[in-house]
């Protein structure tokens, strides 16, 4: 069924957490979106592949609200999003932590924005703390914590502003693999333990199968979806899964689609 299909046969039904309804949006004579449409339901885990510049990351810039889209729509429960992008707690792939404020003062940092004063902000995130593995780093300054704990503090600083979906745009594109594979376990034994609905852009086809529950591949510039695929693999999960079978299928499925779809390839035979 065409992705325009399943948003029709939806209606009368209870709405997506979110919803992307035929998205377009350029930058000037270049198009970068082309009736872009997927959706997200609540305390799903959907990821986002596509080849660098197709137009990732100017997806998360309409649902944010920092750019305008030309047609097309973007719903929240079934309702239109407000100006400004507040339903949606967005991470960049740098941590963006300021080197001059303490690690506390960073993590309040996205409250004290919204107008929370520093104080109470502080309260809200204290008991996070152990649960994200920062415990007594609280005063540390981020040049003083690894990378795995500087992304730690980064996505702590995100989810407790209780936004309605989390946005994670390469949030471990910058670590060595090694931290990078620990860092995504750990990211999903806290989904598991929180159920955040979560929308990841990533370039890591094992991390989007062992973190996801569907997968959408975007085509080249301008970006459309061009495969869904779901991953009905047990949860919660562990690295060794990446051996299964059925891992390694949907894995070799996505690579398939990735290098031989003309529309994702480009001149890849």
């Amino acid at each position: 069924m065409s992705v325009e299909g399943r948003f029709a046969s939806a209606s009368g039904s209870t709405p997506h957490r979110v919803t992307a309804n035929g998205l377009r949006h350029s930058f000037g004579d270049l198009e970068v979106l082309r009736d872009l449409s997927l959706h997200a339901e609540q305390g799903e885990f959907v990821t986002i592949l596509g080849p660098s510049g197709g137009g990732k990351s100017t997806f998360f810039s309409v649902l944010t609200g920092a750019s305008e889209p030309s047609s097309g729509e973007v719903l929240v429960d079934g309702a239109p999003v407000t100006a400004g992008g507040a339903h949606f707690a967005f991470m960049p792939q740098k941590d963006a932590l300021l080197p001059w404020r303490r690690v506390l003062d960073n993590m309040t940092l996205g409250l004290e924005v919204q107008g929370v004063k520093r104080s109470e902000a502080r309260e809200r995130v204290r008991p996070l703390i152990p649960v994200f593995g920062l415990d007594g780093f609280e005063d540390s300054y981020p040049f003083q914590l690894s990378g795995g704990m500087r992304q730690r503090a980064a996505l702590l600083r995100t989810v407790v502003q209780d936004r309605d979906v989390l946005l994670l745009d390469e949030p471990f594109g910058a670590l060595d693999a090694l931290t990078r594979t620990q860092m995504q376990a750990w990211l999903e034994k806290m989904w598991e333990e929180f159920r955040w609905t979560v929308l990841l852009i990533t370039h890591d086809v094992r991390e989007a199968v062992f973190l996801s529950d569907r997968i959408y591949v975007f085509s080249q510039r301008p970006a459309t979806v061009v495969a869904e695929i779901e991953v009905p693999l047990p949860r919660p999960r562990t690295i060794d899964m990446v051996t299964d079978p059925m891992f390694a299928g949907i894995e070799a499925q996505l690579l398939k689609i990735l290098l031989q779809d003309p529309e994702v390839s480009g001149d890849v035979p």
